[in-house]
């Protein structure tokens, strides 16, 4: 399994690859897959073409020079032959002068020279031609011997120490080796082990002329015969034959790179980046008019607009209605604040005129419970737009200070805080207020003039609640204490705190109530 997941991700690692391409570098390559083949199969017969050309000029360089040889090798063997056999063999004859005046004489206007020394060196019969053999290399020097740049020589001694020497120019055994049916254009040279004599100079005319070359052995001695003739040339316009394929292959894939490039991601791009920096309530605008070729695009483009002022309308309508619930909104609250305020009004009226001190109490209790509710609220519509929640410490110190003040004096309480810059929502700070309202006024009749500490500690391990604590000496364990929690406030108390989904622990022997609050946030 593990084989073929890793199979399955390498095979598509290059469509993913090709997937997150831009469109131009898809179209450029499709269009380089589709066109590159018929491009290299172009070239391949441009090129099977030229090799074909060759073949035949391969064919022609080798009828001729074949027949180049032949022609050379009669004449320079048979020279040979009649100056070898021209010389005596013994020292009591002569050399055969006129075999050799017969041979070379009638060819002397072509600058056929001979000559026959005896054994001491001295002019039997022809003209003087000096040796081109040294003395020491007599020899291992061959009878032919090449004279770059003026001709060849044949140097036989004899069996009696006559010696015979033969030169032919050039020109004559350039025109005894020159093919028949060939045109100007190719050149010959004669090489042997050492040497080399041009017969036909042959140069290339431009500077990517191509050339053919052939060599054959004469069978004399060590004598070769080399041709060169032009093959077919590399010109311009060959060049841009066997490059047009590959150039028209660029040129279909860069225009189609550019046309969709220009017609189609140039204008979706601006559309993207018009739509991207788009904000509520305004309207799209795209590029228009001649800037965007596209009737496809320019479409898209209208549709954004009309959409984008569809979204205005329909926002202009949200805000007015939301205007509108504000304004309601805030008239409730301002209606709630007026009638918790009606309610602490009477309550204060009938308490002035109550003359029992237990119908004064009850009026006390009553008044705190509806001042707890109307701090809350009135932070509440302070800060109702603002939904983060509302601070609890404030809640609180206003809520300490409203308990302060309607404690009777022979019952009075005083009230530390240590309260954090916390907020809660607005179900928790009612449930709170009320929570600190009733234990503040158990303690208050458990133990007059009690002294009471309400503080929060938050737990950076548990950010999202903090642990709400409020101490008294006056809520020990005590009779007075455990009669008033279980027969008046302990299900009040229970209640709230299940409003709050939390645990109310209490610490008997210190007089401590502690629970977990969850909170939104700091200020």
């Amino acid at each position: 399994m593990a084989v073929d997941e890793l199979k399955r991700q390498n095979g598509a690692g290059p469509m993913v690859a090709f997937a997150r391409m831009p469109t131009g570098a898809k179209v450029f390559l499709i269009l380089s897959a589709a066109l590159l083949p018929l491009a290299l199969i172009a070239f391949l017969a441009s090129l099977q073409s030229t090799r074909i050309a060759d073949q035949e000029v391969r064919a022609r360089l080798r009828i001729a020079i074949n027949e180049a040889a032949r022609s050379l090798r009669g004449e320079l063997a048979w020279e040979l032959r009649e100056v070898r056999g021209a010389l005596p063999t013994g020292p009591d004859q002569a050399p055969n002068c006129g075999r050799l005046a017969g041979l070379f004489e009638p060819q002397a206007a072509q600058g056929i020279r001979y000559v026959v020394l005896d054994p001491q060196k001295r002019l039997i019969c022809g003209q003087p031609i000096p040796s081109v053999v040294s003395p020491a290399a007599s020899d291992t020097t061959p009878p032919i011997r090449l004279l770059p740049g003026t001709g060849a020589q044949i140097e036989v001694e004899g069996p009696a120490g006559h010696i015979a020497r033969a030169f032919f120019p050039t020109s004559f055994l350039a025109r005894s080796a020159e093919p028949t049916g060939m045109a100007d254009d190719f050149g010959m040279e004669l090489i042997s082990a050492d040497r080399a004599l041009v017969l036909r100079d042959f140069k290339a005319q431009t500077l990517l002329a191509r050339t053919e070359s052939q060599t054959v052995d004469l069978d004399i001695e060590d004598l070769q015969l080399q041709m060169t003739v032009p093959s077919a040339p590399v010109t311009s316009s060959a060049i841009v034959a066997a490059l047009s394929p590959f150039l028209m292959w660029f040129l279909a894939a860069a225009i189609a790179w550019f046309v969709v490039d220009r017609l189609l991601i140039r204008p979706l791009r601006r559309l993207r980046t018009t739509v991207g920096a788009y904000q509520p309530g305004e309207v799209i605008d795209p590029v228009t008019g001649s800037d965007i070729p596209a009737q496809e695009i320019r479409a898209l483009g209208d549709t954004f607009r009309q959409l984008s002022q569809t979204v205005q309308l329909h926002e202009r309508d949200l805000a007015e209605g939301l205007s509108r619930q504000t304004k309601l909104t805030r008239e409730v609250h301002h209606r709630v604040k007026n009638n918790l305020q009606v309610i602490a009004s009477l309550i204060n009226f009938h308490a002035r005129v109550a003359a029992e001190p237990g119908a004064l109490e009850a009026y006390a209790s009553i008044q705190r419970r509806v001042d707890a509710l109307a701090v809350v609220h009135r932070h509440h519509y302070a800060g109702f737009e603002d939904t983060r929640g509302i601070e609890i410490r404030s809640v609180i110190g206003e809520l300490a200070s409203n308990i302060r003040a309607t404690a009777p004096e022979r019952n009075a309480v005083g009230i530390m805080l240590n309260i954090e810059p916390l907020l809660v929502s607005q179900d928790a700070a009612v449930a709170v207020s009320f929570l600190i309202t009733e234990i503040v006024e158990l303690a208050m009749l458990a133990a007059p003039g009690a002294q009471i500490n309400i503080s929060t500690q938050t737990d950076p391990a548990k950010p999202d609640s903090t642990t709400l604590r409020i101490s008294s000496p006056a809520l020990t364990e005590t009779p007075e204490f455990t009669a008033l929690y279980q027969h008046r406030y302990g299900r009040v108390i229970g209640g709230l705190v299940r409003q709050l989904r939390s645990q109310l622990h209490h610490d008997p022997l210190i007089g401590a109530f502690e629970l977990a609050i969850a909170i939104t946030g700091r200020t």
